[in-house]
């Protein structure tokens, strides 16, 4: 856990009592702090009380003693409408942080390699972490990936944090300068939560601050917003800038061409890494991925030859085109982490022929924007709520399906079509573009089931 001692004796407020919020009052707890915690839900204010947290409501308290309020970054503090007790902070003179800060003033000695953007984030920080673990490097990995930072040990001079960051993060983060700093794409996403497009990308573009010429930004250049900022930044003359691509080459940076990831940051557009050896990383989508985790391991100093060895031996993240089984020539894929069409898309542009399983909850653009991938679906398999609005769609694309209701049917129906069939390439794939709250709790528990069911089916191949 991270030392706080710095605020022993002091007064911080901590507002949100999600799994970062309670590591936050507890790591204060143990440096002595004087720890004030709140949460609109009063079931979660009783948890707290319950585990010897002082509750106290930052409507009603004093604000003028405070050294900090660590801010829950999931709680809106300025769009589409502020908290209360943003706005009453903020009038005290009290600006909201989150618990990254806190590890920025606690560490200040160690080196961090932020991560960010719309799509892709866990993926590429978790990739960098294996690479900089591969390679000997003192490091630990945490942040919106989901393990709290004042939770991870202490590193200190020579250690690395590797951290994935939210636009909600980068708002609250003001004492981390990133010597790595990635961006890897913008597209649409948690706009109410900035105001627009405009407030979206501003926000992301947070990871470089503070940044200079001892620093690296690597950023993704598929898109406009991003390539307008890597060029922004470029013109500024602060920190180096590589540019990665999964469409081609960009002078100078690491890029997908050819079938090969090519580092051309030294200017000598050197192959590295055959792509199609990396099986965890399949797609034009994790290319990208893979460019930039590369780019940011060689700013950090791990040699080339480390980073495209280690890379091999990635095991991917559970619940992204995670492939638990390969039964009689087909592979059995989860992407239960698709809970929209965009991610979808990623795993649908993957593999052909495809068995699709989905549905569930469905978001409000519904499927739209797949339909240029449908010629790739050999036949879709319907679960849940959005069962008969996907069947309307899937018929007016042409697409045969069924309506199988639970997931259990899907996966049965599915590996007997795929069997019958025996196409070469063919996949058996959850991508449900839906959230999964309608029959689990989560889509972890949605991908977990997946798994459980592909290895009830009878065997007749070898697990992947």
């Amino acid at each position: 856990m991270i030392d706080l001692s710095f605020l022993q004796g002091r007064a911080v407020a901590v507002m949100g009592l999600g799994k970062s919020g309670l590591a936050t009052a507890d790591a204060l707890l143990r440096a002595g702090s004087d720890v004030r915690v709140w949460d609109d839900n009063a079931a979660k204010r009783g948890e707290a009380e319950a585990a010897g947290f002082r509750v106290v409501d930052p409507l009603a308290a004093d604000l003028s003693g405070l050294a900090a309020l660590v801010w829950s970054p999931g709680i809106p503090h300025s769009f589409p409408k502020p908290h209360p007790a943003a706005v009453r902070a903020r009038a005290a003179g009290i600006e909201p942080l989150c618990d990254v800060d806190l590890l920025g003033r606690a560490e200040p000695d160690a080196a961090f390699i932020g991560i960010t953007g719309t799509n892709g984030k866990s993926t590429t920080t978790s990739l960098i972490a294996h690479v900089m673990q591969a390679a000997g490097r003192r490091s630990a990995v945490g942040g919106n990936l989901g393990t709290p930072v004042l939770t991870l040990p202490p590193m200190g001079e020579g250690g690395t944090y590797v951290l994935e960051m939210s636009s909600y993060q980068l708002e609250l983060t003001r004492s981390i300068v990133f010597g790595v700093a990635v961006l890897l794409n913008i597209t649409p996403d948690h706009l109410d939560r900035h105001g627009g497009m405009d407030g979206y990308i501003a926000a992301k573009r947070l990871i470089f601050r503070g940044q200079t010429g001892a620093d690296t930004a690597v950023v993704g250049v598929d898109d406009a917003h991003c390539r307008a900022i890597a060029d922004g930044l470029s013109a500024a003359g602060g920190p180096r800038v590589w540019r990665i691509s999964a469409e081609g080459p960009v002078a100078g940076g690491v890029y997908a061409d050819g079938g090969w990831l090519v580092d051309d940051t030294e200017g000598r557009a050197e192959r590295v890494v055959e792509l199609a050896t990396l099986p965890t990383l399949l797609g034009r989508h994790n290319w990208q991925n893979a460019a930039a985790a590369f780019a940011a391991c060689k700013a950090a100093g791990v040699p080339a030859a480390v980073i495209a060895a280690a890379m091999g031996t990635f095991p991917g993240l559970a619940h992204r085109q995670q492939t638990v089984a390969t039964l009689r020539g087909v592979r059995f894929v989860n992407d239960s982490k698709a809970t929209n069409a965009d991610a979808a898309e990623k795993a649908l542009a993957t593999y052909a022929p495809v068995y699709w399983i989905l549905g569930g909850q469905a978001k409000d653009t519904g499927l739209a924007g797949l339909e240029p991938l449908m010629p790739r679906v050999r036949r879709a398999f319907l679960i849940g709520e959005a069962s008969e609005r996907f069947a309307t769609w899937l018929e007016a694309n042409g697409v045969a399906h069924e309506r199988c209701g639970t997931l259990d049917v899907a996966v049965r129906r599915a590996a007997g079509a795929a069997w019958d069939d025996a196409l070469p390439g063919a996949a058996v794939l959850l991508a449900p573009a839906c959230a999964s709250f309608d029959q689990f709790a989560n889509f972890e528990k949605r991908g977990e089931a997946f798994a459980a069911l592909v290895n009830e089916l009878p065997q007749g191949g070898a697990a992947a």
